[in-house]
């Protein structure tokens, strides 16, 4: 279970991890702010940029596989020593 999530200020994510929260007794901290939240949703931009021109992902195998070929890619250009595994 994480310690923290940061969340932009949306109410169907707030009432999400609120519930979370309360179903599983975890002592989460909840964060709001659209600047926190920044870093992650810049991240996803390039996967978007990918999908989107295509037929999008039709079943989740497919999804894992293109996710984790995209953010090994992103992650040999920043110079980044691990990569994940697939």
């Amino acid at each position: 279970m994480p310690e923290k999530i940061t969340i932009n200020k949306s109410g169907a994510n707030t009432a999400a991890v609120l519930g979370l929260i309360n179903d599983s007794g975890a002592s989460i901290e909840l964060r709001q702010s659209k600047y926190l939240n920044n870093l992650v949703e810049q991240d996803h931009r390039a996967i978007k940029r990918i999908v989107r021109p295509t037929l999008g992902l039709q079943d989740f195998d497919g999804a894992r596989r293109l996710i984790a070929g995209i953010e090994t890619m992103h992650m040999s250009r920043r110079g980044s020593s691990s990569a994940p595994i697939a």
